[in-house]
This record gives C-alpha cells, structure tokens and sequence, in this order.
C-alpha cells in the first residue's frame, strides 16, 4: 500500500471512491476547489496495482477571528481494504500537512452520530474529541457530532525535527571545518618534517677549500 499526496488526475477516481463509500457526495468542482486551494492536503491510497482505493479531502478554513485551523472535509476507504490501517494514515498525512504548511493549531471534522466505526476512529484511535452536536446537518436530516482534535503534539514534533535538522547542518559544518583544519595542521606538519630534515643534518666538519689550502701548507712545510 502507498499513501502519496493527491494529483488533479486522481480526482475522478476520488470522487468514485466516495459514490461507493459515503452517502455524501460531491460534483467534481468542490474536488477541484480542494485540489487547487490547498494541493498540499488530500491524500490517497493506492493498492499494489496503483489504483486509488482510498482518500481523505481536506482544506484550511478562512475564519479571521478564530485560531488557523484546517478541516476534514471526506474520508473514505473501499470495503475491500478496510481495517488495514488507511484511514488512520491518511488522516495521520492530512494532519501533519496542515501543521507544516500552514501553521495549523487544530483540526475539525463533522460525523454522523450512527457511524459508530468512525466515532472509534475519530475519538479511540486519532484522539478526536466532541466539541457540540449540530442538529440535522445531513441532508437526510441526521444530527452530526462536530469534533476536534488539537494538533499541539504534531506541532512540538514538528519544531523539534526542523531544530535536529538544523543541529545536524551546524554539526556537519563544524566537522567540515575540523576537517579542514586537521588537513592544514597535517599538511603544515608535513612541510616542517621536510625542512626539519635539513636542520637534523650536521654540516660538514671541514669545507672542500679549507681542505685544499691545508694541503698546501702541508706541501711547503715538505718542500
């Protein structure tokens, strides 16, 4: 299974995902209004085949007065790869996205009071709490549960894998500089070797001229 961020080409199949899935549908505008505004935050998985068989399409919600937030806007996964853990991916991918790209503090999403295996997902699993019910929110009339999840863990994951990535730059450029200077070290050592060599030779005793002259003398003493 691969988890990968949406493309414009995977939007029909998205959408045909969710006619199979979900009772709540969209016209393929409101996908691309997703994909275009926010491209960083719908996600999809794909089988072994490379075909979609699941996806989450979410957004940020512009609402001046209140903390930057992003939302939840569908999740879906086909019967046949349920309970492989998708969902939880997805929204997992979604969540971090929004935290990275856009700063986001919290994340909402609306469910229908009887999807039970969503509200477990939702609340057990993804740590998503309550925050009001909202009397018929669905078309057919059903009141949905308006939840939450506050994304300050994600966010201090977040500040501390950019300050390790910045502390692993500042110690790869203080090894590159010991490097540097082991090189100049050696290589200063390496030429005083070669000029200490000269200076642990002793000169010679008597220069080539003072031996000639000293011959000289010696021959006029003889003579």
């Amino acid at each position: 299974m691969n988890i990968r961020c949406a493309t414009p080409e995977d939007l029909m199949n998205m959408q045909h995902c969710n006619l199979l899935c979900l009772p709540e549908n969209y016209q393929m505008k409101y996908y691309f209004y997703h994909g275009l505004s926010w491209p960083q935050l719908s996600y999809v998985a794909e089988d072994e085949k490379g075909k979609i068989v699941g996806y989450v399409l979410a957004k940020m919600e512009e609402e001046p007065d209140e903390a930057v937030h992003g939302h939840i806007t569908s999740l879906a996964v086909k019967r046949s790869h349920r309970r492989l853990g998708l969902a939880q991916k997805l929204m997992e991918q979604a969540s971090r996205a929004m935290v990275e790209c856009f700063n986001a503090q919290y994340v909402s999403l609306h469910v229908r009071k009887s999807n039970r295996a969503a509200l477990h997902l939702y609340n057990k699993t993804l740590g998503f709490s309550i925050s009001e019910i909202e009397p018929k929110y669905y078309a057919d009339g059903e009141d949905a549960y308006a939840m939450k999840r506050d994304l300050t863990g994600l966010r201090l994951e977040e500040k501390i894998a950019v300050a390790k990535g910045l502390e692993a730059l500042n110690l790869g450029d203080q090894s590159k500089e010991t490097e540097e200077k082991a090189s100049e070290d050696s290589c200063h050592e390496r030429k005083c070797c070669s000029y200490s060599r000269y200076a642990k030779e002793e000169p010679p005793s008597r220069c080539p001229r003072t031996t000639l002259e000293e011959k000289k003398e010696a021959t006029k003493e003889g003579s």
